[in-house]
């Protein structure tokens, strides 16, 4: 039997098909308006596997120049980031409760090749409310631990239309994606996995 962390709940199927196909339209729009960039990790400059934008108040981002961070504009357009859809807002209302409403939601596309290794979301303001994740599109193999980056992990997929919230004790957990699946999914014409990720960045 699968043990998952405390405080960690993974919901499977939370989005029936259309719904996916619904929020995908609305995430186009996203990307129409604040396109996919590539970001690079701090100081070594090397290029993140995935391709990503925000929409939302703020939006995370990362360069060798200022490492993490959030900011209110584009970073290679300058424009302000486009709004959370409504859609996300009442799904948030959903599974996090009475919490304040998320001001970030990074979108992240993996390819099949891309990877996300294992990191905590720990650049917020606000610590102590959860983080919502959305999959879409193609499955991939999910990990996630303890709050330190030797803590034992555990592994499953994650399909279109599951939700992940980190909440709790594993707020602060370590977690990451080491592979996708491809054409596991018909959601995207052109395959591929898009991860939605809406989090409270102050206080």
């Amino acid at each position: 039997m699968l043990v998952l962390p405390k405080g960690f709940r993974h919901i499977p199927g939370f989005l029936d098909r259309d719904r996916q196909e619904a929020l995908v339209e609305e995430i186009r729009a996203v990307v129409a308006a604040a396109p996919l960039y590539r970001p690079a990790m701090p100081k070594t400059g090397k290029d993140l596997s995935v391709r990503m934008t925000n929409c939302g108040t703020l939006g995370w981002v990362t360069d060798k120049a200022l490492g993490y961070r959030y900011q209110p504009q584009h970073p290679v357009s300058q424009e302000p980031w486009p709004a959370i859809p409504q859609s996300l807002l009442d799904l948030w209302q959903t599974v996090a409760g009475a919490y304040k409403p998320p001001q970030a939601c990074l979108v992240n596309f993996y390819a099949e090749t891309a990877r996300m290794g294992l990191h905590q979301d720990k650049d917020e303001q606000d610590l102590q409310t959860p983080v919502v994740s959305v999959s879409l599109g193609d499955a991939c193999l999910f990990r996630v631990g303890g709050r330190e980056r030797n803590d034992r992990t555990v592994s499953f997929k994650l399909s279109s239309g599951d939700i992940v919230v980190l909440g709790g004790e594993s707020r602060l957990a370590f977690h990451g994606v080491d592979r996708i699946y491809p054409a596991t999914s018909t959601l995207l014409k052109n395959g591929g996995r898009i991860n939605l990720t809406l989090r409270r960045v102050t206080p």
